[in-house]
């Protein structure tokens, strides 16, 4: 009897862990209102916690200036010249999350600059008012850029 009390509080416990991770789940308008990114677990687990995924753009434009269709927009400004031909709809632009125990922070991230090309460490912080902090930074967190991302209906 002892043991099946212990099962069931272990697994009450892992399933309010996991609503809490699902805080941060789903797709997320970025600060600058150019991209949608959906965010769940990595398909991997090496990869880390928290993974996201471009699955969605505002009013793309290419290389010259012109807008293109969503579809057809490339990652032109990638510093590797093997990527700037991939598609941004369905590219990663975070991965690497760790969780903290609060269940609604996640640390030691990556994630990809679309607009310049470069890659950032990251924090993500869940908000009561359903919104997300995203910090990118060189180094150290207190050397970064703070962005509020919403959450897409």
């Amino acid at each position: 009897m002892r043991k099946a009390i212990i099962a069931v509080a272990l697994g009450l416990l892992a399933s309010s862990a996991a609503a809490q991770d699902s805080r941060v789940y789903g797709t997320w308008l970025t600060a600058s209102g150019v991209a949608q990114v959906k965010i769940g677990p990595c398909a991997d687990p090496s990869t880390g916690a928290l993974c996201g995924f471009i699955v969605g753009l505002v009013n793309p434009r290419g290389p010259d200036g012109k807008p293109v269709d969503p579809a057809a927009a490339t990652d032109y400004r990638n510093p590797d010249p093997r990527l700037r031909e991939r598609k941004v709809i369905g590219m990663p632009l975070i991965w690497g999350f760790k969780k903290v125990d609060d269940g609604r922070t996640f640390e030691g991230g990556q994630i990809y600059n679309g607009e310049n090309g470069k890659i950032y460490s990251a924090n993500i912080n869940w908000q009561p008012d359903d919104t997300l902090k995203l910090r990118g930074y060189v180094g150290s967190p207190m050397f970064g850029e703070t962005q509020v991302w919403t959450r897409v209906k």
